[in-house]
Parts: C-alpha cells; sequence; structure tokens
C-alpha cells in the first residue's frame, strides 16, 4: 500500500514506490483513510504488463542475470533454495498469476514445518528478489509488496563454561596432532570452519606471529551432487591479517611446514570443513565434553576477549565483522557466572 504519515502542517501524506518504473509517487489528503483510497485507486488505474514465464523459467532468467556478479558458492544457495522450496510450491505457475494469498499461505506452510523462521525469511527474500526482476523487466504487478517476513529469532549457541574451556586447552596441549591444532587456532584466533580449512603454512608467519586470511572452502550442491570449492571470504572485510598470540606459536612450530600445504592437512589437499567438524566431535567425547558446534569456539573467542579487556573494534577486525554491532550482538555472550560477579558490586550507599 505504501507509507503513510501525518505531516506538520496537518495533512496527510502518502508515498508509493512503483518498481516497475522505479519511481515514487506522492498523494495527500485531510486523513489517513483518505490518503490510503487514493493510493488504492491509482493501483487500480495502472495498465501491467504481460509474461507467460512460469515462476521457473523467470528463476533462470534471474539466475543468469546475477551470475557474473555473485560467487559460485551463493548461486547454488539460490538453487538450492529454489528446487527445494519455491519449485515444488510454484514453478510450474505462471509468474503474473502469482498473489499476495499465495506467497502469504506459501510462509505459514513453511514455517509449520521443521524449517526456522529465518530459514523461511531467506527463502522469501530470495522469492520477492526474483518477482522484482519481473516487476522491472516485464512491468507486472508487484504480488511481494505487501509480503511482511516472517521475524528471526535469534538462538542461543551451547558454549563450553570457563572450566570446560580450560579442560579443552590441557587436552589439545596433551594430544598435540592436526585436529587439536585446527581447534586451537579457532578457539584462539576466532577462525571460521571454512577459513581455517584454507589456511595454507604460506599463509602464517611465525617470525612475525600474523596469519593471512585470504581464502574461505565449502562443499556446495550442484545439479548433480556437491562440488568443493575454495573462493575469497564471505565479504571484503573477512580478508585480513590476524595476530597469532604467543600460545599458539610452540604448537604452530611443531607442525610447520613450509609451502603451500594445507595446515590442517599437511598435504595439497584441503581437508573439508565437514569432515573438520566430524574430527572435533571425536575429540570433544574423547576429552568428556559436551558436544558443541565448530562454530561455538568462535563465539567462545569474541566472549573471551571482551572479558579481558579487547578493544571492540579491533575484536571486530580480527574477527572479520563489517561493523562492531555484529560482534557485540551475536558473538559476545555473558556467562550467568559473569552476571553474577557483576551484580555483586552493586552496593547500598554507606
Amino acid at each position: 500500500m505504501g507509507s503513510i504519515y501525518q505531516r506538520r502542517d496537518g495533512r496527510f501524506e502518502g508515498r508509493f514506490k512503483d518498481t516497475g518504473e522505479n519511481k515514487t509517487h506522492y498523494f495527500y489528503g485531510r486523513s489517513e483513510g483518505e490518503v490510503r483510497q487514493k493510493i488504492e485507486d491509482f493501483r487500480s488505474s495502472r495498465t501491467y504488463g504481460e509474461t507467460d514465464l512460469t515462476v521457473k523459467m523467470l528463476f533462470e532468467e534471474w539466475v543468469k542475470s546475477r551470475q557474473l556478479r555473485v560467487k559460485e558458492s551463493t548461486l547454488a544457495n539460490y538453487w538450492g533454495k529454489a528446487k527445494t522450496h519455491i519449485f515444488p510450491a510454484f514453478g510450474d505457475r505462471r509468474v503474473q498469476d502469482l498473489t499476495e494469498a499465495d506467497i502469504r499461505e506459501f510462509i505459514l506452510e513453511k514455517l509449520s514445518g521443521s524449517l526456522s523462521a529465518g530459514y523461511v525469511a531467506d527463502i522469501v527474500i530470495l522469492l520477492k528478489a526474483v518477482i522484482k526482476f519481473a516487476v522491472m523487466r516485464y512491468r507486472i504487478r508487484d504480488c511481494t509488496e505487501e509480503i511482511i517476513l516472517p521475524k528471526k529469532r535469534r538462538t542461543s549457541i551451547l558454549l563450553l563454561t570457563g572450566a570446560q574451556q580450560e579442560h579443552l586447552q590441557r587436552y589439545l596441549g596433551g594430544h598435540p596432532d592436526l585436529t587439536s591444532l585446527g581447534v586451537a587456532l579457532s578457539l584462539f584466533t576466532g577462525l571460521r570452519i571454512g577459513e581455517l580449512c584454507a589456511l595454507r603454512w604460506s599463509d602464517l608467519n611465525l617470525t612475525q606471529k600474523r596469519l593471512s586470511v585470504s581464502r574461505t572452502i565449502q562443499r556446495i550442491h550442484m545439479d548433480r551432487g556437491t562440488k568443493l570449492v575454495i573462493t575469497e571470504p564471505k565479504s571484503a572485510s573477512s580478508v585480513r591479517i590476524i595476530p597469532i598470540p604467543d600460545c599458539l606459536v610452540p604448537m604452530l612450530e611443531r607442525f610447520r611446514q613450509e609451502g603451500t600445504a594445507y595446515v590442517l592437512s599437511g598435504t595439497e589437499k584441503p581437508v573439508e570443513p565437514r569432515l573438520m567438524q566430524y574430527r572435533f566431535q571425536k575429540l570433544l567425547q574423547k576429552a568428556s565434553l559436551p558436544s558443541i558446534h565448530f562454530h561455538a569456539l568462535r563465539h567462545m573467542f569474541a566472549t573471551n576477549c571482551v572479558e579481558l579487556g579487547f578493544d571492540i573494534k579491533a575484536l571486530s577486525e580480527i574477527l572479520g565483522h563489517s561493523g562492531v554491532e555484529i560482534t557485540l550482538n551475536l558473538y559476545v555472550h555473558s556467562s550467568l557466572e559473569r552476571k553474577e560477579q557483576f551484580m555483586r558490586m552493586l552496593r547500598f550507599a554507606a
């Protein structure tokens, strides 16, 4: 419908963004209802274009327009969501026959299953992008205009307690192998699992105590089977140099190699993320520690750094975030013990 608000002079103003023309239309009235009616009348009077393209055909056309602008892994992600969710629901439907009711029903159906609200929102964002493409190219009516995305819920991630982290560190020191080295690297540098698996010995300078992050590795789904790809990290800010803490140097020196061998394998063949995650789970079992996701190591690194008094801007850059808000909102967790410690500091005035 567009946005409507009351102006300082008492009148109401409404704005309607015409995606097809890439133009904003303005409407005025003495009440919100009057402006809303004007916008609806304008929408009803518009002449829209036509296309016989199905949603699947349109998606294929949209993907071709994106191929040179996004990474191969991103395209694979698009195709995965489309084949699994969008095509079964709308693939053979003409795109211009879709209605807001169709998409709302689709959202409710997905939410009633096992998918999270965040993942359903990602699917809808993809569908909206494809339909916006059709609105711009074929001037059809935008059936996603009034669609509200499912609200993403922040889920808590299971972390090890301070005592459990100390136990893990002692286990890593007492069982030195390449898996322990990888776990220690993520625990003390915050590396993502894909960045860790793509790390080569040539990326480490033990004399200067620095490591360079310039690649990531992941397995993506293709039309037939899967494919392991090594690409640039997820964003420009993810390309970074991380100082190596002194406590890691002896362990790194023990396994040090010259040349381009991968750190986790010691060969020219990398260890892929799902194998590293499996090895991490086995390590936790042997150490008698609870099962946590490998990504929890990154969260624990960030939280530990904040508690040690790290500057948030410096920590954000070490983690490869585009802004400090991401670091604070997603990667910093206060334990109950930490909260109790702060609360005990409160005192009545003497």
